[in-house]
């Protein structure tokens, strides 16, 4: 790749670094000004970064865009390298501090080179308060909702003194409404998008020439940028969506419609994920939307959980489970490799419209909504027995934000329930009849969600039968389980729909 620099310079005086000439360290997820203290910033993009493994385009070209934005930010603040690994500029150097990084690798790393370690940032909870909370619950079970409640009262978002505002914790019984009868989109407004520059397109040059090099493998479209990669549009794509999506966010937040990718998602987890948004003042915004009378409760405090609740509790559990977590977690005993259609992103290959329909949104984009991620890929995945390592890098390499800390116990917890019941009290696998009453892609489906043998059978209906038989001997004491058990038992074809299972290469 060679080694290009740009605004390299060194201070010292009377032969010994000062406080004010350490150099900040930052990396791809400390990209905004909550990072930025006014002294002297180093940036590093390493080439070797990309091509680990195959790597989504978009996501590949959102984090090279995002670097190269920042340093045109910071002009001469900035010492800027481009190379094919951090060593050859960090190595050696005694002069460098970093705010506490994103994953186990990189926080070895920087501790390896004894720079000046700063505490985290970028979430609501600090490391230290997180811990204290989980410290006075011996012997309790580690909640998301005991989490987000004492979030809530310690930032006093949406609350009056010591009582939720609107008298409850969670407004999520409003907010599991169908798509609208004969709808092909909710409506609204398209989101804000980004206008490419000079970077992005020197930033494609660079992805076409290492991918002809083969120094990286591709997947995906080359599509436009959607997503943020500065501070300032991060804040344009916030105020998009509180104006023109905030309302129905919470009414269709688990709604899926074919001709409407985004819906009234915010888009924001790409920015928030590139450190470009403080999730706290995001939330404050949010919430203030709700006094002002120019939102409803229900949308608001369902938005505020996913920040401050959920994305903080899956940050802070990627610690406290432990680097191997993803790796020693295999409950259900899954051991089956990802097919092509995953790793291609070859939504051709797929018969299933559901199936077919979230694969070529990701092949599109790099992105899809939190329903597509758990009840359509991460379902299949958990009924087909994929394993869930492997699907967990497969989630980390091909969404635009995804990061080791958000896959951990998203994938590997919630959706394959792969620690037996750590983050998630049942395994999150549901039949057609869920998939036909929130999403329009059964219609447009050659398999019948009503049908659980023959061909046209769907596969999530067989597919989740034949989960639960595989699984009676693990999974038939959980007591959210009991009734599917009960049913399971009941049904006549239960031996043929597992046969039928087994052998499927159609789907």
């Amino acid at each position: 790749m060679g080694h290009r620099v740009k605004g390299v310079t060194s201070d010292t005086r009377h032969g010994w670094l000062t406080t004010m000439t350490r150099t900040r360290w930052i990396f791809a997820g400390q990209l905004g000004s909550q990072f930025d203290d006014g002294g002297r910033m180093l940036l590093v993009e390493a080439r070797s970064v990309f091509g680990r493994r195959p790597m989504h385009r978009a996501k590949a070209h959102l984090i090279l865009s995002a670097l190269r934005h920042r340093v045109a930010e910071l002009g001469d603040r900035v010492e800027f390298h481009q190379v094919d690994h951090y060593g050859e500029v960090v190595n050696g150097r005694t002069d460098l501090e970093v705010i506490d990084p994103t994953s186990y690798s990189a926080r070895r790393f920087v501790r390896k080179l004894g720079a000046e370690v700063l505490p985290s940032r970028g979430f609501v909870t600090s490391e230290a308060d997180f811990a204290r909370w989980a410290g006075a619950r011996p012997g309790k079970r580690l909640l998301l909702e005991d989490f987000y409640r004492s979030v809530r009262q310690r930032t006093g978002i949406l609350m009056q003194g010591d009582t939720p505002v609107g008298g409850k914790w969670n407004f999520d019984a409003k907010n599991r409404h169908a798509p609208p009868k004969g709808a092909v989109t909710l409506g609204l407004p398209d989101p804000w998008w980004p206008t490419e520059d000079h970077i992005d397109a020197e930033v494609r040059e660079d992805l076409d020439r290492w991918q002809a090099d083969g120094l990286v493998q591709l997947v995906g479209a080359d599509a436009p940028r959607r997503f943020a990669v500065t501070e300032a549009e991060a804040n344009r794509a916030l105020d998009d969506f509180i104006g023109s999506r905030l309302n129905d966010f919470g009414p269709f937040e688990d709604a899926t419609l074919t001709g409407d990718w985004s819906m009234a998602h915010s888009l924001l987890s790409a920015p928030l994920n590139l450190g470009l948004l403080n999730p706290l003042e995001v939330a404050e915004r949010v919430a203030a939307e709700y006094d002002a009378g120019r939102a409803p409760l229900a949308s608001v405090e369902g938005f505020v959980r996913q920040i401050i609740g959920w994305r903080d509790y899956v940050w802070h559990l990627y610690w406290h489970l432990g680097e191997q977590y993803p790796r020693t977690n295999n409950y259900l005993q899954a051991t089956n490799p990802l097919p092509r259609a995953f790793l291609e992103l070859d939504s051709a290959a797929v018969e299933a419209n559901c199936l077919s329909q979230s694969i070529e949104g990701l092949n599109a984009r790099g992105w899809a909504h939190h329903i597509q991620r758990l009840m359509i890929l991460g379902n299949w995945s958990l009924q087909r027995g994929y394993d869930p390592a492997a699907l967990s890098d497969w989630f980390t390499d091909m969404f635009i934000d995804g990061t080791p800390w958000v896959m951990a116990a998203n994938v590997i917890g919630m959706s394959q329930h792969a620690d037996g019941g750590i983050v998630a009290t049942k395994p999150y696998v549901a039949g057609g009849a869920y998939l036909n009453s929130m999403t329009d892609y059964c219609g447009g489906c050659r398999f019948n969600p009503k049908v659980r043998l023959g061909d046209d059978a769907c596969p999530f209906t067989a597919g989740y039968w034949a989960f639960l038989d595989r699984n009676e001997r693990l999974l038939a004491s959980n007591f959210r389980l009991k009734m599917p058990y009960a049913s399971l038992r009941r049904l006549p074809d239960r031996d043929a729909i597992a046969m039928q299972e087994r052998v499927r290469d159609r789907f």
